[in-house]
């Protein structure tokens, strides 16, 4: 595999793959790499020819200093593991390379970014925009693979993608989980083993709130019972817990207002922060 920190050398890399016919799939990440990320980079493997892999942990998409600083970072760790996954080539820029100036471009996506993670993480959406345009502009991938858990964040994209034009096919990759459930992340290597194992309750209770709803309770008591149940009997604290249109991400009061439901839930389990969704 081989590793680019700047942009030149990189590009000139796919210039030549491209000469050779070679498609070019693409997954964006922020390193600490876990089998969820392996999976998006063998899925590209089995459809492209050259597969790129980006770890930088992007500044303008925390709205937390100290979340930025708590992210785990274990370059050494994913540069093996991409490696032993037959990933053709990672970039992985300095800051500096990524901002060489403080940026005044801000994204606006409507009620895309205002609900669920919008509502609770300001600014973040605009952040996460702005670096996945950066990389774009840079790999120019056929595909690019991202993971089912970021459900919003792959909406936003798709958006991204339909304004601006960018000329790359998205692909949103079922959540890998745990023997627990647990939807795996980066986030979960800062969890305690006790809270970890404890945090599979957040997978079940969407299904159980999966099973409810497809049975005909309402929307208002789902939601109701299941934060009760986390926060009552775990001690976890639910930021929210939403039925959303899966296209629009339109929250719902019925079920029957949307197509493709989906159930979107953020969790402090201790001081970490853990998202995870479910298809209705």
């Amino acid at each position: 595999m081989q590793i680019f920190k700047e942009i030149g050398p990189l590009k000139a890399f796919l210039v030549e793959k491209r000469k050779q016919g070679n498609t070019i799939g693409f997954v964006a990440t922020m390193g600490a790499l876990h089998e969820g990320h392996l999976k998006l980079v063998r899925d590209s493997r089995n459809d492209n020819s050259t597969t790129i892999c980006s770890i930088f942990v992007n500044p303008s998409q925390f709205n937390n200093p100290a979340d930025l600083q708590k992210y785990p970072r274990t370059l050494e760790k994913d540069i093996l593991m991409l490696t032993e996954t037959g990933c053709d080539a990672l970039f992985c820029p300095e800051v500096d390379t990524m901002y060489n100036q403080e940026s005044r471009l801000r994204f606006d996506f409507g009620q895309l970014d205002k609900v669920m993670e919008g509502q609770f993480r300001p600014g973040h959406f605009s952040g996460v925009a702005l670096v996945v345009s950066k990389l774009f502009h840079i790999v120019e991938p056929d595909i690019a693979y991202f993971g089912q858990k970021d459900w919003q964040q792959f909406a936003i994209i798709r958006q991204l993608v339909s304004e601006l034009k960018f000329n790359v096919t998205l692909k949103s990759v079922q959540t890998l989980r745990e023997a627990n459930g647990l939807a795996m992340s980066s986030r979960n290597a800062r969890l305690s083993s006790a809270d970890r194992e404890k945090a599979g309750l957040i997978s079940q209770m969407l299904q159980w709130a999966v099973d409810k709803l497809k049975g005909g309770a309402a929307i208002h008591d789902v939601k109701k019972m299941v934060t009760e149940k986390l926060q009552t009997e775990a001690g976890f604290t639910v930021e929210y817990f939403e039925v959303a249109d899966s296209e629009n991400l339109t929250l719902l009061n019925n079920v029957t207002e949307s197509a493709r439901p989906i159930l979107c839930i953020a969790v402090f389990v201790g001081d970490v922060r853990l998202i995870d969704n479910m298809f209705l």
